[in-house]
């Protein structure tokens, strides 16, 4: 587990909009906690990886029925988890859930940075993109149907999706698409990384089958390839000026935006790797959670070393964390 002053993890347990610390029977030190799906549903650890707990709750306040968790997606009180069954909503932490009115399965989610302002959450299906503008209760409006939708990215206000017909962009919250442009395989699109600065670089990669990385310069129009071709790539992560790969045969990362790639991490090396999670991206790239065919893996230099967590030794589907704060100081924007 890393290193934490006994100050940062109090300041971790995240107070606005949840109980207090003293009203709380079980506080969650967020800076401590990490999510992971798999076929047998949810899992939680509250020791950065050190150990894992499926998550199981009363008949009352029950997660049963969820099946395979392909999402998580913690905001603060409230934790969005999806899969087979649909979606789950928790507001205090994960101790307690409720179903939303959407049929599964459900292979992502995402909502606003700022949901307090915001409500609209994104819900990617097999059948289209579903729109809830009401923090997840309830999924009225369907786009694009009969389209299978496995990412998705809102870095505002763009909203991008990985889909069975490419990627596609939105400029209008999802009422109106435009794409896919030429030189991407057709195909699920399985990982999407765009810049930080999409709306002034907008550059992303993606992976479509075996095809290995495309890039894209001019925000999806046209596309081309960006290595690793012939190797099926399973998520895609951009820290700066590094740029991760999870593939069929191991971890990559390119330091020079994708012209050259080099293998990362001898445990890792021919290993399935499924997920990446860089706990405080895009700030630091330091910690990093690999998913596996066979389990979470976790680093603390950048992915150059890894160490197995005690989580079993099951394919993962999904990894989270609750996200970093904001610098004190720093502008909140809307997405």
């Amino acid at each position: 587990m890393r290193t934490r002053s006994l100050a940062l993890a109090a300041a971790g347990v995240l107070m606005a909009g949840g109980p207090s610390l003293a009203q709380s029977a079980n506080p969650v030190v967020t800076t401590l906690s990490v999510f992971a799906g798999s076929a047998a549903g949810l899992w939680q650890s509250k020791d950065w990886g050190g150990s894992w707990q499926l998550v199981k709750v009363s008949k009352d306040a029950s997660l049963e029925g969820l099946g395979a968790a392909y999402c998580i997606l913690p905001q603060g009180p409230r934790v969005y988890a999806c899969g087979e069954a649909g979606v789950f909503t928790s507001e205090d932490f994960g101790a307690s859930w409720r179903r939303a009115a959407i049929e599964g399965p459900v292979q992502v989610l995402l909502a606003s940075r700022y949901a307090a302002a915001d409500p609209t959450v994104f819900a990617g299906t097999p059948r289209g993109l579903s729109i809830s503008q009401d923090a997840g209760l309830t999924f009225p409006e369907v786009s694009l149907p009969g389209t299978a939708v496995s990412r998705l990215e809102w870095p505002g206000p763009e909203l991008v999706l990985a889909t069975s017909r490419g990627v596609l962009v939105s400029s209008d919250a999802g009422r109106t698409f435009r794409g896919p442009g030429p030189g991407l395989p057709e195909g699920q699109v399985a990982a999407l990384a765009l810049s930080s600065f999409f709306g002034t670089d907008p550059v992303l990669f993606a992976a479509v089958g075996q095809g290995g990385v495309y890039r894209s310069s001019d925000g999806a129009r046209s596309w081309a390839p960006s290595g690793l071709q012939g190797r099926a790539v399973n998520d895609l992560a951009w820290l700066g000026p590094l740029l991760y790969a999870a593939t069929d045969r191991g971890l990559y990362r390119s330091d020079d935006a994708g012209k050259t790639w080099s293998p990362l991490g001898k445990e890792l090396a021919e290993r399935e790797v499924t997920r990446l999670l860089f706990p405080l991206m895009p700030a630091s790239g330091a910690e990093v959670f690999a998913g596996t065919d066979q389990g979470i893996y976790r680093s603390s230099d950048g992915g150059l070393n890894w160490i197995r967590t005690s989580f079993p030794k099951e394919r993962v589907l999904a990894l989270a964390t609750y996200p970093a704060a904001l610098p004190a100081g720093k502008p909140k924007r809307t997405p």
